[in-house]
């Protein structure tokens, strides 16, 4: 059985997680987005090019974030974006590397999203304690 299920995040300034939820593998990454940033206050929003959909930037806007969301290159109106704020996206790259150290999530033996989501959130209060 393949890894079908994946564990989405939001994460903060420092790389620390702020929101996680558990979704689907074969879901894409911006169709759990609006959930994953519900209530969250933040400055701007930094995210890769699967998170690149006008109603996601408009909805970041709409809260009076930034939108520093690459455009896809088949994009037939390009969008502007702070590429030197983008560059530290590598904080939330790096969070995500953290949960390698704990093995039973970096290897998604589980089969259950629950079971993964039982694992995940431990590791995440964990990377917080540090």
């Amino acid at each position: 059985m393949g890894a079908d299920r994946t564990a989405d995040a939001a994460a903060e300034a420092l790389g620390l997680p702020v929101r996680l939820i558990g979704s689907p593998g074969q879901c894409n990454d911006i169709a759990l987005a609006h959930d994953l940033i519900d209530g969250i206050d933040a400055d701007s929003a930094l995210a890769d090019k699967g998170y690149d959909g006008g109603h996601l930037a408009d909805r970041i806007a709409q809260s009076g974030a930034g939108v520093v969301i690459p455009p896809r290159r088949n994009r037939k109106v390009q969008r502007t974006y702070d590429v030197d704020l983008h560059k530290e996206r590598n904080r939330i790259e790096r969070f995500f590397r953290k949960f390698k150290h704990f093995r039973r999530v970096a290897t998604r033996y589980d089969k259950l999203l629950a079971n993964l989501m039982a694992f995940v959130k431990p590791a995440a209060i964990a990377i917080w304690l540090r």
